[in-house]
C-alpha cells in the first residue's frame, strides 16, 4: 500500500552488513522479508571494528564479591556509550562487555585480573574510561583498586561454605540473612510452571513479539525501580536497574533471535536461553554469581508471562504466615504483604542475595540456604523463626510460641509507647535538652523522620544524588533535590554533607587515579578540591536551596585547618555572587587528627558533627569491612571515645554544639556514654528516633557523665559496654 513507487528502507549500521540480498515478488509491510543481510564477522558481538585491536592494561578487580549483577549492569551502561566493539578477556575467555549475563557469566571474583579489549572508532576512549571504572570498583562501595599481577588469572574465588546441618529432626539450619524473630505456620510457595509452544509465526512476527514484551517488562520493571527509589533505599533500586540491563542484553536478545529464524515460537526461543543461562550462572563456583541467577529467572519468567499471557499467580496468605519456597525472587517481594507474611525460609540463595538485601529493607525476618528437608515439610507446621542466628524451630511447644509471642508483645508495645511520645522532646530526668535528628538520603525519608519525632537532620548523604547516574547533576537538578528535603522538614534544620566519595566509593564519571590505600587517599573534601568546578555548582545548588528552608552545610574528611579554610573561602565566594544570606557550616569529626585539634577548630565552625564509622576506622587502624577485623572495630573502644569526648569539650567551650551522626549514635548502650562526654545531638535512622528520644527520658546526665568517665578509663569495649546492660526485650 506504498504511496509512492519507491519505497525507501532505511538500513542502520549497514557497515557491519557484508552482502545485500533482496527478494523477489510482491512484499507487505511487516509481515514478509524484503532484503536478506549477510553479516559481517564482528557483527554477533553489536561493535563496530576498525581491524585494529585495543588491549587495556591489566586490571585486578577490587569489588569485594566480584562483578556480580549491579557491577555488571554499571560496566554494560558504560560500554553502550561507545560504538566499539568491546570485550571482557578473564584467562583464556572473552564476553562482550554490553551482555550482563556474558560479564556474570565469567564468573570474575575479587581479586581477579582482567583485561579489556576494543576495536572501533572510539576505541581508545573506551578503553580509557572502561579501565578506569572497572580499576575502581565500579562505584560499589567497599572496593579498594589494588596492583595488577604480571599475569592474566582468576583469583581464588571463595567456594560456597558446606550447607549447615542440624542433627536436631526439629531445628533447620541455614543462613542468617534479615534479622528478627517471627512466629507462626508454614506456607509452601509453588513455582508457577509457564507451558510454551515450541513452534510460532513467522521469524518477523515473532521477533516483534518478542521485542514488545520485552519493551513493556521494561516499563513495569522501570515502575519498580522508580517506586523504591523514591523510597530512598539506592540498594532496592540498583536491584532493579540491574533487571533493566538484563532486559537489554544483547547475548540474550541475539540468541533467542537465532532460535526465532529457526522456526521457533518467540516464547519457546526466549524461555529457552534464559533458562539455561540461568543454569549455567546456579553452577558456578562464586556463590554470590550463582545467587544472581535468581535474578535472570525473574526477568525471564516476567517477559515469559507477557509472551503467553500467562498472568503471575496473586495469592493470598493467611496471617503469621512463614513462607518456605526453593527461592523467591525481587518481583516475589516486591508483591509480599508484610502484614501477613512474617517471616520466610529458602532452599536457595544467601545473606548477600537481592531477595535478602529486600527482606532486610522491609524488616522481615529471613534465612537462605537451609536444609532442602524443609520443602517436605507439612502445610501448616507451626514454626518459630530465627532470622538472626539462621534457625527454623519446627514444632514449638504451645508455651514456647507463647512466650516468644509475648515478647515480641513487649516489643511492639514498647514500640507503640515510644511512636505515642516521639514527638515529646529528648530531656533527661535533670531537665538537659538532647536533639534527635536523622540522617536520610533524599526528601521523603526527610517527611518520614518528621512523621517518627525527628527534630531535623543531622546528615543528608548528598553523595547518592550524584549516583545511579553517568555525569554529574546540575546546579538546578540538586537545587530541587535539596529544596525540596528542606520544605519535608517544615522549617526544621537540615544539614547537607557536601560530597564525599573518593576511591573506596568511586563514581564511574569521576575516575580517581589509582591510590595504593584510597581510605587515606583522594576523598571527602579532597576531591571536591581536586575538581572544584563539582564542589562549587553543589555549594551554589545548597546556598539556593537555603532559600527553602533551615539549611547548614558540613564539610566531610576535614584533617587539616587548612581544609576548612579553604572551603569556607570557596563558600564565602559562591555565597557573594549569589548574594544570599549565610548559612552555619561545620565540620564532620572522623579522623583523629581533628579530634585531637577540636579546640583550633571549635573557634572557627559553627558545629562539630563526630563520624564515629570512619573515626572508629581510622583510630583503630581496622577497615570496618574487614571480615577478621570488624568485630573488633567497636566505637565504644575506649581510644575512640576519648576523641569524641575532646571534640564535645572544645565544642562546649567556645559554646558550640557537637552531635554524632555515626551508627552509635541509635546504640542504647552508648547513648548514655556519649551524652555524658557531652554530646548535644544524635542523629540516627529514622525509625530509631522514637526510641532513642524515650531512651534519653529516662536518663539523668549527672549519672550518664559518670558512666563516661568510667567508659574513658576502662581497658576495652567489651568493658565499656559492661557498664550499660542490655535489657531482655
Amino acid at each position: 500500500h506504498a504511496r509512492s513507487l519507491l519505497t525507501q528502507i532505511v538500513i542502520t549500521n549497514s557497515d557491519r552488513v557484508a552482502k545485500f540480498e533482496p527478494r523477489l515478488g510482491d512484499v507487505v509491510a511487516g509481515q514478509d522479508i524484503a532484503l536478506d543481510l549477510a553479516l559481517g564477522e564482528v557483527a554477533n558481538d553489536g561493535g563496530v571494528s576498525t581491524g585494529v585491536t585495543i588491549t587495556s592494561e591489566p586490571i585486578v578487580v577490587p569489588n569485594p564479591t566480584g562483578l556480580h549483577a549491579r557491577p555488571a549492569a554499571v560496566l554494560s551502561t558504560l560500554a553502550k556509550k561507545y560504538k566499539s566493539d568491546i570485550r571482557l578477556r578473564l584467562g583464556d575467555k572473552t564476553t562482550n562487555v554490553r551482555s550482563v549475563t556474558g560479564i556474570m557469566g565469567l564468573a570474575v571474583g575479587n581479586g581477579a585480573t582482567v583485561q579489556l579489549e576494543a576495536s572501533g572508532p572510539d576505541a581508545q576512549a573506551a578503553i580509557a574510561e572502561l579501565s578506569e571504572a572497572l580499576r575502581t570498583g565500579l562505584g560499589e562501595e567497599g572496593s579498594q583498586p589494588v596492583a595488577a599481577a604480571a599475569s592474566i588469572s582468576q583469583a581464588a574465588i571463595a567456594r560456597p561454605a558446606p550447607r549447615p546441618r542440624s542433627e536436631d529432626p526439629n531445628v533447620v539450619l541455614g543462613v542468617a540473612a534479615s534479622p528478627g524473630v517471627a512466629v507462626g505456620y508454614l506456607r509452601r510457595v509453588q513455582q508457577q510452571e509457564i507451558a510454551v509452544a515450541e513452534q510460532g509465526g513467522t521469524p518477523n512476527e515473532e521477533r516483534r513479539k518478542l521485542e514488545q514484551a520485552i519493551a513493556k517488562a521494561m516499563q513495569d520493571v522501570e515502575a519498580l525501580r522508580a517506586k523504591v527509589h523514591g523510597q530512598g533505599d539506592p540498594k532496592k533500586s540498583a536491584i532493579f536497574a540491574a533487571h533493566q540491563e538484563i532486559l537489554g542484553d544483547p547475548e540474550l536478545l541475539d540468541a533467542a533471535h537465532s532460535t526465532i529464524d529457526k522456526g521457533k515460537s518467540a516464547a519457546y526461543a526466549w524461555k529457552q536461553i534464559y533458562t539455561s543461562q540461568a543454569e549455567m550462572l546456579s553452577k558456578l563456583d562464586n556463590p554470590l554469581l550463582a545467587e544472581r541467577a535468581n535474578d535472570l529467572r525473574d526477568v525471564g519468567d516476567r517477559v515469559l508471562r507477557l509472551l503467553t499471557g500467562v498472568t503471575a499467580e496473586v495469592v493470598t496468605y493467611p496471617e503469621n504466615t512463614v513462607l518456605v519456597a526453593e527461592d523467591l525472587t525481587p518481583s516475589d517481594m516486591a508483591n509480599l504483604d508484610p502484614g501477613k507474611v512474617v517471616g520466610f525460609c529458602t532452599v536457595a540463595g544467601g545473606a548477600t542475595s537481592h531477595v535478602s538485601i529486600l527482606a532486610r529493607a522491609m524488616d522481615i525476618p529471613s534465612i537462605a540456604g537451609t536444609e532442602a528437608r524443609v520443602l517436605e515439610l507439612s502445610e501448616g507446621t507451626p514454626v518459630i523463626l530465627d532470622g538472626s542466628k539462621g534457625r527454623l524451630r519446627l514444632h514449638p511447644s504451645p508455651e514456647e510460641m507463647e512466650r516468644t509471642q509475648q515478647r515480641l508483645a513487649r516489643v511492639k508495645e514498647r514500640r507503640q509507647r515510644e511512636l505515642a511520645t516521639a514527638f515529646d522532646p529528648a530531656i533527661t530526668t535533670d531537665g538537659h535538652r538532647i536533639e534527635v535528628v536523622a540522617n536520610i538520603s533524599n526528601a521523603e525519608e526527610g517527611a518520614k523522620a518528621v512523621r517518627l519525632g525527628g527534630e531535623g537532620v543531622g546528615l543528608l548523604r548528598s553523595e547518592l544524588v550524584f549516583m545511579e547516574r553517568d555525569s554529574a547533576p546540575n546546579e538546578d537538578e540538586q537545587t530541587e533535590i535539596y529544596s525540596a528535603a528542606a520544605r519535608a522538614l517544615e522549617g526544621r534544620p537540615l544539614i547537607i554533607r557536601t560530597l564525599d566519595v573518593g576511591g573506596d566509593k568511586p563514581l564511574p564519571y569521576l575516575p580517581i587515579p589509582h591510590e595504593e590505600n584510597p581510605f587515606l587517599g583522594e576523598r571527602g573534601i579532597r576531591l571536591g578540591f581536586d575538581r572544584p568546578e563539582i564542589l562549587r555548582t553543589q555549594f551554589r545548588a545548597i546556598l539556593r536551596a537555603s532559600e527553602a528552608g533551615n539549611v547548614r552545610i558540613m564539610f566531610p574528611m576535614i584533617a587539616r585547618l587548612e581544609e576548612w579554610h579553604m572551603a569556607k573561602e570557596m563558600l564565602e565566594e559562591e555565597r557573594q555572587s549569589l548574594g544570599v544570606a549565610p548559612i552555619a557550616a561545620g565540620i564532620m569529626v572522623e579522623v583523629p587528627s581533628t579530634a585531637v585539634m577540636a579546640e583550633q577548630f571549635a573557634r572557627e565552625v559553627d558545629f562539630f558533627s563526630v563520624g564515629t564509622n570512619d573515626l572508629t576506622q581510622y583510630t583503630l587502624a581496622m577497615d570496618r569491612g574487614h571480615p577478621k577485623l570488624a568485630p573488633y572495630a567497636d566505637a565504644l573502644n575506649p581510644g575512640v571515645l576519648g576523641l569524641i569526648g575532646m571534640a564535645a569539650r572544645a565544642a562546649n567551650k567556645h559554646g558550640k554544639w557537637c552531635g554524632v551522626c555515626g551508627g552509635v549514635a541509635s546504640d542504647p548502650q552508648a547513648v548514655p556514654i556519649l551524652i555524658g562526654l557531652g554530646v548535644k545531638e544524635l542523629s540516627v535512622s529514622a525509625p530509631t528516633i522514637p526510641s532513642v528520644k524515650a531512651q534519653i527520658r529516662t536518663l539523668s546526665l549527672a549519672e550518664c557523665q559518670r558512666l563516661a568517665e568510667q567508659a574513658l578509663a576502662a581497658d576495652t569495649a567489651e568493658a565499656v559496654r559492661g557498664l550499660v546492660p542490655l535489657s531482655e526485650d
